[in-house]
């Protein structure tokens, strides 16, 4: 369900500026993903994602971009679980989730991949994608912290993952 809606906010509901730059919030469900059932459902939500979205909208399938989507989730997911061991505020731990899972996952390795595809220069393309990330990382940011600050959304979490962690 989460690839599903990331394929929709990225593929569809996406606002477009240019062959490589797209105004989207298709790594949220990545990151809540990561953030709510760990490192290898963020990975998993990532691959489904880029992948079966390429393919539903007619794009190249860039495996490049491919492993950043895979990055952004599991670095979210690994990032919120050294976050909560270590007492850190709510608001901060969605910040270094969806920040340091951006900047590796969509700044450094998609830009990679896309520079090389579209055959452009790594660091004009560098330093749009990073405005671009900016922009929708706060956006990010702020929706999951109103997604993890909800107790109705922490109980379906714990009822799914259960309390200490395993699978039901």
């Amino acid at each position: 369900m989460l690839s599903a809606i990331s394929i929709i906010a990225g593929k569809y509901l996406a606002i477009s500026g240019g062959e490589v730059l797209r105004f989207s919030l298709e790594n949220l469900p990545i990151i809540f993903a990561g953030v709510a059932f760990g490192p290898l459902a963020g990975a998993l939500v990532g691959a489904v994602a880029d992948l079966v979205g390429c393919l539903l909208v007619g794009y190249a399938i860039n495996p490049i971009v491919t492993l950043g989507a895979v990055v952004i989730g599991t670095l979210a997911g690994g990032v919120w679980r050294i976050c909560k061991k270590s007492s850190l505020s709510l608001w901060l731990c969605c910040a270094l989730s969806v920040g340091i899972s951006h900047l590796v996952g969509s700044v450094i390795i998609k830009t990679f991949g896309l520079s090389v595809y579209y055959d452009m220069s790594f660091e004009v393309l560098l330093l749009w994608r990073l405005l671009n990330y900016v922009i929708i990382g706060c956006l990010d940011g702020a929706i999951l912290f109103g997604l993890m600050r909800s107790k109705l959304i922490r109980e379906e979490i714990s009822s799914i993952v259960g309390t200490r962690g395993e699978r039901r």
